[in-house]
């Protein structure tokens, strides 16, 4: 069985490698939040790369995603749900850029963990302004 740990740290890096591509900066994303978050207070931040191997190695297994989606259900209790969901977004958001299958897993994320969309979408809109900066307002003559 996965601890809580664990379970955010799968989710963090099914949301990294769902297109295929995980950058550098999600995984230093991961890194950074394992190492600060008062969640990973009792996490070995020198046990992450096995955890994130593991991770990988089981979602490639036959229903992979399936089986390791339930094992993260189980180990989430309800107060820590939307934790995982907002560490996905902030993976998601890490490179500036959401591709489609990131957001088809973030809707795969947010039922399976029993979400309001509402709820969702307001992780969402919380993820894109601490990491996405906006363009510069066009500047006025003077």
């Amino acid at each position: 069985m996965l601890s809580v740990q664990e379970a955010l740290i799968y989710t963090m890096v099914l949301m990294a490698a769902v297109d295929r591509d995980m950058s550098d900066i999600e995984l230093d994303r991961i890194g950074d939040m394992a190492k600060h978050l008062p969640v990973f207070r009792d996490y070995d931040p020198d046990r992450l790369g096995a955890t994130a191997r593991t991770c990988a190695e089981r979602v490639n297994a036959p229903d992979g995603i399936e089986t390791v989606f339930a094992e993260i259900e189980g180990a989430l209790p309800g107060h820590l749900r939307e934790t995982a969901y907002a560490l996905a977004c902030d993976v998601a958001v890490a490179d500036r850029r959401i591709p489609v299958e990131e957001r088809r897993l973030l809707i795969f994320i947010r039922d399976r963990l029993g979400l309001s969309r509402l709820v969702a979408a307001a992780i969402e809109h919380a993820a894109r302004v601490r990491f996405i900066q906006p363009p510069a307002p066009p500047r006025l003559p003077a």
